[in-house]
């Protein structure tokens, strides 16, 4: 185990365990600034070991790489000092020294306490260590006394203990750790901790719940669908060109996944740059189907899968699931039918308000196929009346189809599920799923299965919405469409239109209805995943479907 995962630990023991069990690791303005801190350590030549030549002599070592077999601990030290046969462990910090009365963290004391036991295994002398505070400029001594020793190796051992774990130990409660922790999205405390108490249902009052993390990614897909385009690598940026001309440039930490449609070019030095970055590759037909995706290792969390998998298998658990998916999903399609309708029809509206009873009795998966069909043949009935200036626009709509779409409304609604789908894997594949195996669309070679199951919910309100934000905002024209035979597709100039929108979408904020805070669509998405996982790992009893008031 490494010393400095005991420094977790004892700051936060959820911490701990999504770090070194789950593998999670997200980059902060914090951890950065630490490696700023490390680098004169990490950059200077690492010093030859040999014993002192006399006994005033000292030597120090840098970056020093050492380990216990007896404690199971391992430690890359930034500064170990030697002088008169005895050595000092000095480990660096970025942030500042407590005050009075205390001298250091107590977190850093164990840390640095590790470390010396770690020497004093390796026949070192070491009776204290020192803690570096950069931004105090300050040297903290801290005694490896016997108290010390003995609060070491107790959270040694409790920390062995919770590895053992099946699902990470409680978030802290109220903490002023959390809004600082670079993994706080991943933790979600103060979600997981309303979710453990209460039902999902709307925010319960005098529970505040809050938003710990940015409404909004400040990074943004890369769409490429220029036919015959390279995608190279110059510096840090991702360079799109054309027979030698730059038709755009972005920088790689600027970009959250790279979609290309088409015969697009792709050098292998972009490839590996995106692979070592973790920014998913996704590839879509000329037409606009999502095809499939370039990641690197899959995520390291194989315990979240092993849940997913015996999940799956579970006839029991995955109706349940299940349930939630298409309950939200009929939700928000009678939600979309009161809010943009010109005059939503009675019974269409009471129709679908009976599927949505109908869901919780349904005893198999394929009772709820039905259900579910039955409210989209209701839902897409009433779609027409939510197309505005119809006699201006000239789009009319009579019924869904696809493979292939016969009409230019239903060519944008298989182009914009088909973009959440690719959102919805790319999202999945990073909080540690198999975008393949899901719970209420069963398993098919190549299909992205729970990739469709955690975008029922989302469709009406993400796809459908963008399909008449475009036309009803008059975006997009009959111009913006080719027709081959019955069948209707969206030329590069459409899908650009269309692409827009549906990063506009994502991109707008909307509050939570369990949760009660605003937040980006694109953030729902995965907060939506994490709570997901939380609930198949029995962290949480119940998937809160997401469900627009």
């Amino acid at each position: 185990m490494p010393a400095r995962m005991l420094n977790e630990f004892a700051y936060c023991p959820r911490l701990f365990f999504l770090e070194l069990v789950e593998g999670e690791f997200i980059e902060s303005v914090d951890t950065l600034e630490g490696h700023l801190v490390h680098r004169n350590v990490d950059l200077e030549p690492k010093s030859n070991h040999s014993p002192p030549q006399t006994p005033d002599s000292s030597h120090k070592f840098r970056s020093l790489m050492l380990s216990s077999q007896r404690l199971g601990l391992i430690a890359k030290m930034d500064l170990v000092e030697e002088s008169a046969g005895n050595v000092v462990p000095v480990d660096f910090k970025k942030g500042h020294a407590p005050g009075a009365p205390q001298t250091s963290w107590e977190a850093d004391q164990v840390q640095v306490c590790a470390q010396a036991l770690i020497l004093r295994d390796c026949g070192y002398i070491c009776k204290e260590g020192e803690i570096y505070y950069a931004a105090s400029n300050k040297r903290v001594r801290v005694a490896i006394d016997a108290n010390l020793v003995s609060k070491t190796l107790s959270l040694l051992e409790q920390a062995r203990e919770v590895t053992l774990l099946k699902k990470p130990p409680p978030p802290l409660v109220d903490s002023p750790k959390c809004p600082r922790c670079s993994l706080v999205g991943i933790c979600l405390p103060d979600e997981i901790g309303f979710l453990s108490k209460f039902p999902p249902s709307p925010p319960v009052k005098d529970v505040e719940i809050r938003r710990l993390y940015p409404a909004r990614d400040d990074t943004m897909p890369v769409y490429v669908q220029e036919q015959g385009a390279v995608l190279s690598k110059k510096g840090n940026n991702l360079q799109v060109s054309k027979d030698g001309q730059v038709l755009s440039s972005v920088h790689f930490i600027e970009t959250s996944a790279v979609y290309v449609f088409g015969n697009v070019q792709i050098t292998t030095q972009v490839i590996g740059d995106l692979l070592k970055r973790g920014i998913p590759l996704c590839y879509f037909t000329y037409g606009g189907w999502f095809i499939g995706m370039t990641t690197g290792l899959n995520h390291k969390n194989i315990d979240l899968r092993k849940a997913q998998f015996r999940v799956a298998d579970n006839r029991i658990k995955s109706l349940a699931l299940s349930k939630h998916f298409v309950t939200g999903k009929i939700k928000n399609c009678r939600t979309m039918l009161r809010r943009n309708h010109t005059s939503p029809s009675r019974i269409a509206l009471d129709g679908l308000k009976k599927c949505i009873d109908a869901c919780s009795g349904a005893s198999s998966i394929s009772e709820l196929l039905g259900i579910e069909g039955e409210a989209s043949r209701i839902y897409f009935s009433q779609f027409d009346g939510m197309l505005k200036q119809k006699e201006v626009t000239g789009f009319r709509f009579k019924e869904r189809n696809r493979r292939p779409p016969t009409d230019p409304i239903n060519a944008i609604l298989s182009f914009t599920y088909a973009l959440l789908a690719t959102q919805a894997s790319v999202i999945l594949q990073a909080v540690g799923f198999d975008p393949l195996c899901g719970f209420y669309h069963q398993p098919k070679y190549g299909k992205p299965s729970l990739a469709l199951d955690m975008m029922e919910e989302f469709r009406p309100i993400i796809a459908d919405s963008v399909t008449l934000e475009v036309i009803n905002n008059k975006e997009i024209s009959e111009g913006d469409f080719i027709k081959r035979g019955n069948a209707f597709s969206l030329l590069p100039g459409g899908r650009r239109k269309v692409i827009a929108a549906f990063e506009r979408r994502l991109e707008s904020l909307v509050t939570h209805p369990v949760f009660g805070y605003k937040v980006s669509y694109r953030r729902v998405l995965e907060v939506q995943a994490r709570l997901l996982g939380r609930c198949i790992t029995g962290e949480i009893k119940e998937y809160p479907e997401f469900c627009t008031r």
